[in-house]
């Protein structure tokens, strides 16, 4: 299941190619973009199909409230943005418009955390999760790498209601072999075993925590890795929880604010279930700022080598 060897691919390109793969096979399917498809790749949709795509421009709720029309009329739209403008710009239509109807919409946001770098606090969406999750009926999927991201988008397409999947700006290393993963909802992925520390995450920062993980082990603890792709619904609660009653402990780490994603999701099952220790590794109650893509994660201690100086400082706490 986990690549052998590593490639550095576009989650981005991942999502046009499959796009267009799923053009071909369904008519029904509809692309809309908000005058930024070359850095969304949905430009590939539009090449393939112009008749099925629709630029909105600098339009982004109007392309909401568009996309669940078409979805009324039967059709399947694929709505593509920055995740700041997708989500923030437009959450009343996505609430009003997609949820509260359960409108046939996939938002497909690109350039989420801390790693669309350079251009700053105003483009960093840190709380897209939190505001996803928060609306009923969304799903919301975080993939992880390129061929993650193929099975996730064609996932969306064949279940009904609203999606909201969000992917990186960065190129991501392949963590999983293209023709023995498989996508599963319903269950965390295990990247290792372990006995004294749960690490839950998801997106870009999985292959930091297994870098993480190997250097923990070589400090003599051993982490169990499990990559947590949909974050709501937790369809993955019991594998998460057996886990935890394992180690004992967990840590979530996430490019997102420690508020509302992934890291409150885990606690909020636990405080339910099953009390524990949680450290929530992510951006605090902070806007982001300008600066280099590795620079932003190291400064937000999302690297290998920062996660493991927290982690084990955290365990000796324990």
């Amino acid at each position: 299941m986990l690549k052998k060897t590593v490639e550095i691919k576009s989650p981005r390109n991942a999502y046009g190619e499959t796009l267009v793969e799923l053009g071909a096979k369904n008519k029904n399917i509809v692309v809309l973009d908000a005058d930024l498809s070359c850095s969304t790749q949905t430009c590939k949709f539009q090449k393939a199909y112009p008749e099925r795509f629709f630029n909105s421009g600098i339009a982004e709720q109007d392309m909401m409230c568009t996309a669940a029309g078409l979805a009324n009329e039967g059709k399947i739209p694929f709505v593509s943005t920055f995740a700041m403008f997708a989500t923030a710009r437009c959450l009343d239509q996505i609430r009003n418009s997609i949820c509260y109807p359960r409108a046939n919409v996939k938002i497909v946001a690109t350039h989420g955390g801390v790693t669309v770098g350079e251009d700053g606090a105003s483009h960093q969406a840190l709380e897209d999760i939190s505001y996803m999750r928060s609306i009923p009926d969304m799903c919301v999927i975080v993939p992880a790498d390129f061929n993650e991201v193929k099975q996730v988008i064609k996932y969306a397409s064949e279940i009904y209601g609203p999606v909201y999947v969000r992917l990186a700006r960065t190129n991501l290393r392949t963590v999983f072999e293209e023709d023995k993963y498989q996508f599963n909802p319903e269950s965390a992925v295990k990247i290792c075993d372990g006995k004294d520390v749960t690490i839950i995450t998801n997106g870009e920062t999985l292959w930091e925590v297994i870098s993480c993980a190997s250097m923990l082990k070589d400090k003599g603890i051993y982490a169990e890795v499990l990559h947590v792709p949909v974050v709501k619904p937790l369809l993955s609660a019991k594998d998460i929880m057996s886990s935890i009653k394992k180690t004992g402990v967990a840590v979530t780490v996430e490019n997102h604010s420690i508020i509302g994603g992934l890291g409150s999701a885990v606690c909020e099952l636990l405080c339910q279930a099953f009390p524990a220790r949680v450290l929530r590794i992510g951006t605090p109650d902070c806007f982001g700022q300008s600066g280099e893509q590795r620079a932003l994660l190291d400064f937000y201690g999302l690297t290998d080598k920062k996660l493991c100086e927290t982690i084990s400082k955290y365990l000796d706490l324990k």
